[in-house]
């Protein structure tokens, strides 16, 4: 026993006397005790932090390099470049309906450029600034050009470069062969044709009542069936579509295409175009079948270049009509179902 004058032993604690006391003990105990775990405990989970988000960052780029050597595109480029053109797409159509006209006038002479390029580089005889000029005309009559004046600037346009191709081969004078003269004459008209004429009809369609909203939905479906076609080309394609033409084009994307458009055109024709649902579903079936003949044949053009992509001008995707090979023709079935769909809506 301990006699009750005594003062505590040094090994019992005194307890607080008051619930004051009790509060400031705690107070001056606890920076002490917990200041030093917290802060490892804050680096701890910075150190997690940073660790999960390189390994995530490896996975994506180890990622990206099975792809890029799969398809031979940059995913991360392709990926911000379409963001980016998407992004002046809309803002084009949705805000400003004119707007879009000079960005289908620059990506049509900017494909002609490029296009008209890849000829002289593989021995055909192009007169550039013709095809530029005759391709401004052609395209710009699409929206600016009444219906019958627009057919009458295609005419003068496939003529004037006509006559400048022989004028230019009878000056040179070089003893180029009478079938490769030809071919020059063919090869200066389908590039009017091909890129000038079918941008054409694109300003045609958006000049109509509502045409913007033509115009961006037959775009979403063929951009929406080309994301399909990657992605289930990628992730399960074994089977060639057309090897000769593509090789890296499979039946699986094809049928990954053919979901991604039907869904996106009966969206698009509800909520855009105001259209029934079994319209969208043709609408979203026709422009498919138009971008798949659109991205074989141009595969076909370069082909026969011996070319991969038409430029590099746009990194993970090529060359500015490498992106519009599905869409120039996509936009002949969006002008017929237009003119087709709005009678019996209005009706």
């Amino acid at each position: 026993m301990t006699d009750a004058t005594e003062p505590p032993r040094r090994d019992e604690p005194a307890s607080p006397q008051t619930r004051r006391e009790a509060g400031e003990a705690r107070r001056t105990a606890e920076p002490h005790d917990t200041g030093p775990a917290l802060g490892a405990h804050l680096r701890a989970a910075r150190s997690e932090l940073e660790s999960q988000v390189a390994q995530a960052r490896a996975d994506f780029e180890e990622a990206n390099e099975r792809i890029k050597e799969r398809t031979g595109r940059d995913l991360i480029l392709a990926i911000l470049i379409a963001l980016a053109i998407g992004a002046v797409l809309l803002g084009s159509l949705l805000f400003v309906k004119w707007a879009f006209v000079p960005f289908a006038l620059a990506a049509a002479l900017l494909a002609i450029f490029e296009f008209s390029r890849a000829l002289i580089v593989s021995g055909r005889r192009v007169d550039l600034v013709p095809q530029l000029l005759a391709g401004a005309a052609v395209v710009l009559s699409g929206y600016f050009a009444s219906s019958w004046f627009h057919w009458v600037v295609l005419f003068v346009a496939l003529a004037f470069v006509v006559v400048w191709r022989l004028v230019a081969q009878m000056a040179a004078n070089d003893g180029r062969t009478y079938a490769t003269v030809l071919g020059d004459v063919l090869i200066a008209t389908f590039l009017q044709l091909y890129v000038a004429f079918l941008g054409s009809l694109c300003l045609v369609l958006l000049r109509q009542e509502d045409g913007q909203y033509w115009v961006l939905s037959f775009i979403i479906v063929a951009v929406a069936s080309d994301t399909g076609a990657y992605v289930a080309g990628i992730t399960m394609g074994k089977h060639p579509m057309a090897p000769r033409i593509s090789p890296k084009k499979t039946w699986e994307g094809f049928a990954g295409a053919t979901a991604a458009a039907i869904i996106a055109g009966v969206l698009a024709g509800i909520f855009m175009l105001g259209i029934d649902w079994w319209m969208g579903v043709i609408f979203g079936i026709v422009i498919l079948l138009t971008a798949t003949v659109g991205d074989l044949g141009e595969s076909m053009i370069k082909r026969d270049l011996g070319i991969k992509d038409m430029s590099s001008w746009l990194p993970g995707h090529g060359g500015v009509l490498d992106r519009l090979d599905s869409i120039l023709l996509s936009v002949v079935g969006a002008l017929g179902l237009y003119y087709l769909f709005t009678p019996l809506v209005a009706s």
